[in-house]
């Protein structure tokens, strides 16, 4: 009989950058419910203090680790005084939709520096941590829809989502020879915290629906098994590759 495959997590550690709320909030948890050890990292200290008190109160392992991913050299510290990682969510994130003519240099120095740079040198640091550590390991880029395809109003967001794509298939080659294997999740739009305001508009709300062929929009709970499956041993010889959780939005 073939073995069921196994997304236990149990005996692993994992940080998930920008879980204060939202997708990494949510993965945290499952990753916690699946044995995982788990380190939450944001800037704002109150929300992920309240998330361990809540994942410690149902018998998990969870961390506060209170930082902002922008700062390269403060992160790495942090990173390289844990005691170890088998598995990172690249998550922090953020987006000014406005139309290219009207982008600023602000507006690209703050996306670019947390979509990219930020997430480039987390994605260093943890390599670092993670080929010290000697026990191979998974790392996730949260990319989008929006590395695939492009969209008006949101040209700087869709430049920082294509420059993960290629950071993850480069930086997979490199890494495969240690056990380390770096995926992406490219989730169309999710409702969140972050994303409730552009759903107030009832035109953006009618072009999403007329996109997402499923007909919904997503919510966390559709990221989190992709999220869980990638850390897990069920996707051993899967690196270098996106996941598509768009509702059909990219298939045309």
């Amino acid at each position: 009989m073939t073995p069921q495959p196994s997304f236990s997590l149990a005996g692993r550690r994992a940080l998930i950058t920008g879980a204060g709320r939202g997708i990494g909030r949510a993965i945290a948890d499952v990753y916690a419910q699946a044995g995982a050890e788990v380190w939450l990292c944001a800037r704002s200290a109150d929300e992920i203090d309240a998330a361990v008190t809540e994942l410690r109160g149902a018998g998990h392992k969870a961390h506060a680790l209170v930082g902002d991913v922008t700062d390269v050299p403060g992160f790495a510290a942090a990173v390289a005084a844990l005691p170890g990682l088998e598995i990172f969510v690249n998550n922090a994130g953020a987006n000014r939709p406005k139309p290219q003519l009207e982008v600023t240099e602000d507006d690209f120095d703050a996306i670019a520096g947390l979509n990219l740079r930020a997430a480039f040198f987390a994605l260093q640091a943890v390599s670092r941590k993670m080929i010290e550590g000697g026990r191979g390991g998974s790392i996730i880029n949260m990319s989008s829809q929006l590395g695939h395809i492009g969209a008006a109003h949101r040209t700087l967001y869709c430049a920082t989502k294509w420059g993960i794509e290629g950071l993850t298939k480069a930086v997979s080659i490199e890494l495969a020879p240690h056990g380390i294997r770096v995926n992406t999740i490219c989730p169309t739009f999710v409702e969140t915290p972050l994303t409730q305001p552009y759903f107030e508009d009832p035109a953006f709300l009618d072009h999403c629906l007329s996109r997402i062929r499923l007909g919904r929009l997503g919510q966390v709970g559709d990221i989190t098994g992709a999220a869980l499956y990638l850390a897990s041993e069920a996707s051993s010889l899967m690196t270098g590759s996106a996941m598509m959780l768009d509702g059909g939005w990219t298939a045309g």
